[in-house]
Formats: C-alpha cells, structure tokens, sequence
C-alpha cells in the first residue's frame, strides 16, 4: 500500500508493498501500460469492453504490440459469471496479458474506490519493479470500450509532458436514447454547460499543460497516470466515492501536469443501476425525479464564476513572483479580495508549496469567508450567459 505524503514531505514518499500481490506472473519486461479494470457483476458488458483492449492500435493504423501492455481485471463480490467471463477470453488470445483475480471483500471494502485503489497500487508495483517511472497506470470500467487508439493516445500525451491523462467518455447512443426525454435533456445541458465552465476555465487561467481545446472530465473510466506520479501523490486516496475524482484532487495539489485529452476516447454504458453512490448512475436517478417534479438544476452565476477565476489567476502570478518577493500592496489587494488576511498569504506564498496546495487552502478560507453565496442561477440561463460571455473573450483573443 502506499501512504500519502504531507507538504512537508513533498518528493519524499514511502511505499510499502503489500503482503501478497494480486497477480503472482510478473509483467513482460517490454511492459509500458498496465490497464486496471474494476468489476462487479459486468458479464454482459465484459467481452466488449476486453475486445475493444485486445486488439489496440497505434495511431498509423497499425497494431499495438501486445508485449507493451498488460490488463489486470477484479472481479470482487460477483453474483454473475464476469470471471469465468474473462478466463474464457484469455484462453482464446493466448497472446494478450490478461489477468483475472476473484475476491469476495467485506462490507468495509467492498466498494469501487477500494478496489480500484488496490488494483492501481498492484499495477504500480508491477511497473516500479520494472523500473519504469514513467510508464503508465490506465484505469478504465467493466462496462466501457476504449477506442482502438486509446493506449496510444494516452501515451503519446505522456510523451508531450502530461504527467496524468482524463478521456473524454462518451455516453452509449443507444443507452442515451433509451433515456426519457426529460431525463436526457438535464444530461446533455449539464455536459454543455460543463464544456462552457471549461472553456471559461481556460481562457481566463490557463493552464500550460491543459490548453483548449480540452474537455472537464477525470472519471475512472478513462484514467491515466504514470507510475512515478501515482507514488508522489500517495497513490488512490482511501475513499469510497468518488475516489476517481479525489485522485484528481491529489495531482492538482502536487501541481501535476494533467491533460484533459480530446484524443483519448472511450464509450461508457449509461446505465441506471451503478457502483458509484455519486456516480452517473445516481444523478440519472436524480434527473429523472427533478424532471417530473419540474425542478431546475441551479448552477453558480457565470459573473461569480468569472470572478473568481480571474481572481485565481491573479493569485497565480502573485506565485510565480513569490522568489522575488512581490509587493505587499499586490499581495493585500489579492487577500482584500479572496477575504483572507495579508498575512496569511504572505506567510502562504513565502512557504514555496505547489500552487495546488495553495489554491487548495484559499479555497478553503474561501468557503469559511461565504465567498461563494453569491446567487445561484438556472443552468438554461447559465449557458446563454457563458455563451455570450465566451463569444466576447474568443474575438478579442
């Protein structure tokens, strides 16, 4: 297991290995990727997601060489037949690095968060006993086809400087279509406005690594990271749900270059029955009840939003110049602003954190200041006001 480091031992991390690892054939020397997958109860969607892994390929066309990657699948506290599922695809391509491990885990642990936690610490072990820094832990889900290009993607982004790569997961057509009518329209408006947010996000503070184009999603399906970062941020969080979106947390707070990749791609089930108590799955659930109750979905006004990202990246410059000490009147107008005391920032900025861990403790006085009771607007008239507002801020750059 590995144990989350504090700030104070930023680059110092311990990692123990754990009693017994879950697959005892260790990985083929050539290995670049290790894809985990969580399973509980996906023997219908199983061999679709395995066919899609199977036959990878490189972004000419041609056919990824097997040797590179291996895939390790738990199937955990299964009622169905997803192992023997599994088994029965690895006996027919024999070629291809597919391991299965059954567990039946208590009801302390027997929760996605977990499980993917414990298969990503093996796929880290499995690569640092390769010595293989950079070499890339993949997460995706039962109930997922990555895209032929997928593993190639992933790793050309790696190639570039991204330390951690988010897909892009697109919903099942059909699955969506099955959808009721209002229900599918509070999904496609909250993934309009968040590409929006996104959008705002990037042309107000940019950040280098993660430019627009790009996308705002970070979710277990199409995770990936590679083996020396996911020990530099202590590994998966221990939480239950949602762990996928904690991790992320985590790499942000080590200021770790993220890609949001339009590149990398993936099709997910959009099901009504999931693992995750925040997952998709419940906000379905929770759509569809607003929808019949002709409940709006309430969202931050895109003037607070604005703000507080401009605002964020003043804060950003301020940590840019704090080796050479920037002025205090700079310094008291950005505290002024983020309702903090000056010499709290100060001390913040003389501390030489990763901004990610800046940001993280300002926002926490940030919620303790109430900054963030501006109004709430309907998510309809929020995207009108994105979209006016972005037109603007796309001619004038």
């Amino acid at each position: 297991m590995l144990r989350v480091p504090c700030w104070d031992t930023v680059g110092e991390y311990n990692v123990r290995f754990p009693p017994q690892p879950l697959v005892s054939k260790p990985p083929s020397p050539h290995c670049q990727v290790c894809v985990i997958i969580p399973v509980r109860d996906e023997a219908k969607y199983l061999t679709a997601t395995l066919e899609a892994l199977a036959y990878q390929t490189h972004c000419s066309g041609q056919p990824f060489d097997r040797a590179c990657y291996e895939i390790i699948v738990l199937a955990n506290n299964c009622r169905d037949d997803s192992a023997e599922v599994v088994r029965r695809f690895a006996s027919r391509h024999p070629t291809l690095a597919l391991h299965v491990v059954e567990m039946t885990l208590g009801s302390n642990e027997a929760y996605v968060g977990r499980v993917r936690q414990l298969l990503m610490d093996e796929g880290y072990h499995r690569l640092a006993s390769l010595g293989r820094g950079r070499a890339v832990i993949a997460s995706t889900d039962g109930d997922t086809r990555v895209a032929p290009t997928w593993i190639a993607r992933i790793l050309d982004e790696i190639a570039h400087g991204a330390d951690a790569v988010g897909g892009r997961i697109l919903s099942d057509d059909t699955d969506r279509m099955g959808l009721d009518p209002l229900t599918r329209s509070y999904y496609l408006r909250d993934m309009g406005y968040q590409y929006l947010v996104a959008e705002l996000e990037s042309r107000l503070d940019m950040d280098p690594y993660d430019q627009w184009p790009r996308h705002y999603q970070h979710f277990g399906a199409s995770l990936a990271l590679t083996a020396e970062m996911y020990a530099r941020v202590g590994g998966l969080p221990a939480v239950r749900t949602p762990e996928d979106v904690a991790l992320y947390h985590a790499l942000r707070r080590f200021d770790a270059r993220f890609r949001h990749s339009l590149q990398v791609r993936v099709t997910t089930s959009v099901r009504r029955k999931g693992r995750a108590h925040l997952g998709l799955a419940v906000r379905l659930s929770e759509w569809e009840a607003m929808g019949h109750q002709r409940q709006p979905v309430l969202v931050e006004s895109p003037a607070a939003l604005e703000a507080w990202l401009r605002l964020r990246s003043r804060l950003r410059k301020l940590w840019h110049t704090r080796d050479g000490q920037p002025r205090q009147g700079q310094v008291a107008l950005v505290a002024t602003q983020l309702r903090v005391a000056p010499e709290w920032l100060s001390e913040q900025l003389s501390l030489m954190q990763p901004f990610g861990l800046l940001l993280e403790r300002v926002g926490q006085h940030r919620l303790t200041a109430s900054l963030g009771e501006e109004p709430r607007v309907e998510i309809a008239e929020a995207i009108r006001e994105l979209r006016v507002r972005l037109n603007v801020l796309r001619s004038s750059s």
